[in-house]
């Protein structure tokens, strides 16, 4: 499961949950997309339950959305993950070494709190 939830003009709230065929990943996607395509210094929660890695058509309907995600990333500033498996939080502060603008920290789901302090900060 992909739900994106727009919380005002500058915070998303991403959850995922379990494994993402390829219909769940375009609609996300589709809506991840529209929901940042006025948004400027936006900031997003990633929230991670349950991840299994998603299915073969699931990957190449994102591979097809790239250059689109590419565009969302240059409008997204900072992203909060929160994930309870310690090696999707260390992939994603990973992830955020790779895209200049982009600051990601990773945090342990208990700690929301925190993650959205240091998203408006």
């Amino acid at each position: 499961m992909l739900t994106i939830k727009k919380e005002d003009d500058t915070m998303l709230t991403v959850e995922l949950s379990g494994k993402l065929d390829s219909t769940e990943m375009q609609m996300g996607l589709d809506q991840l997309i529209d929901a940042t395509k006025d948004m400027e210094n936006g900031k997003m929660l990633y929230l991670v339950e349950n991840f299994e890695i998603p299915t073969l058509g699931a990957i190449m309907v994102e591979f097809g959305k790239l250059p689109s995600l590419f565009r969302m990333i240059g409008r997204i500033d900072k992203v909060a993950v929160l994930a309870d498996q310690n090696w999707l939080r260390n992939m994603a502060e990973w992830e955020g070494m790779l895209f200049p603008g982009l600051d990601i920290k990773a945090f342990k789901k208990s700690n929301e709190l925190e993650a959205r302090a240091w998203l408006t900060a």
